[in-house]
């Protein structure tokens, strides 16, 4: 019967289509505070697959930023601004991330062997490198953002200061978005390209821990692309400079490989692959190199 042929097939994309979102919403909760409605479910394999969604989610994430960013900025400094969208970032993801790179820091800081560099990681009080890591980043993170933000001193000399200052704060968000998103596209990759170092029996997140099929890889780098291309199309879209644009994601993203082809050499060198730790060191080490590329093109030193 045609009829029942067709109304078949509907049901069966809206079932795939439900799926994904369940996907989606899934991504944002385990990367997230954001709590989702009960009718999400919860099944193992699910978590390895929604991680396609990773970088639409730290899109979000950078979006929720830029927001909280745009508003600090009509009331506050630039340093301040940014200071109080950082907090609210690390504030939405429980310092997820954060939280990662400083057991990284402290597990392959010093010279220590694999065995001891996989027990310093699990253990959860943060140690001297921990902490010099984690504050070294985010001062980073913050300098960059805040020089995004700062108009330079020819470009205060012209009579349309304030305007410069909101055509910076644009930047600075659509900076934000990108890298937050591009940058969690990293750990997908490396739990495609390493194997998992640690004891899997005992992993936290055990789907996690197992090698990511490459269909998975593939889906979070088109929606990475897609997000590209919408964000391209809006800045023409305003009127805004789209070439500037294409070489700010060009170049921030080739950093952004790079950062993520080292991370994999340092972790398969140290540990022979990856742990939820150093996938969390990854994607915030890769964001800030993302950061500085967007920096170079925004305000090239002259």
């Amino acid at each position: 019967m045609p009829g029942n042929a067709l109304q078949t097939r509907h049901d069966a994309r809206m079932k795939a289509l439900l799926h994904e979102l369940r996907l989606m919403l899934i991504a944002l909760q385990f990367l997230t505070r954001v709590p989702v409605p009960a009718w999400v479910g919860f099944e193992p394999a699910w978590l390895q697959a929604c991680m396609r969604y990773f970088p639409l989610v730290g899109a979000l994430v950078g979006l929720a930023g830029a927001l909280v960013l745009a508003a600090s900025a009509f009331w506050w400094p630039p340093m301040v601004a940014v200071i109080l969208s950082m907090a609210f970032t690390v504030w939405l993801t429980g310092g997820f991330h954060e939280d990662g790179l400083a057991d990284t820091c402290d597990g392959l800081g010093g010279a220590v062997s694999r065995e001891r560099a996989l027990t310093i990681m699990k253990d959860s009080r943060i140690g001297s490198y921990g902490a010099l890591g984690l504050i070294l980043l985010l001062l980073l993170k913050a300098a960059v953002l805040a020089s995004l933000a700062t108009p330079l001193f020819n470009e205060l000399d012209s009579a349309e200061s304030s305007h410069v200052r909101q055509v910076l704060l644009a930047w600075t968000m659509m900076a934000m978005i990108w890298c937050h998103a591009a940058s969690r596209l990293v750990p997908v990759c490396l739990t495609r390209v390493l194997r998992y170092a640690g004891d899997l029996d005992h992993a936290k997140a055990k789907p996690l821990a197992m090698q990511v099929p490459w269909s998975n890889v593939m889906a979070a780098v088109l929606i990475t692309g897609l997000l590209a291309a919408v964000m391209v199309f809006w800045w023409g879209f305003t009127a805004w400079p789209v070439g500037t644009l294409l070489s700010a994601l060009v170049r921030s993203t080739l950093l952004m490989a790079l950062g993520a082809t080292v991370c994999a050499r340092w972790f398969h060198k140290r540990l022979g692959g990856f742990t939820g730790d150093t996938l969390g060191a990854s994607q915030q080490i890769t964001e800030v190199m993302g950061l500085l590329a967007w920096l170079a093109v925004v305000h090239p030193v002259p």
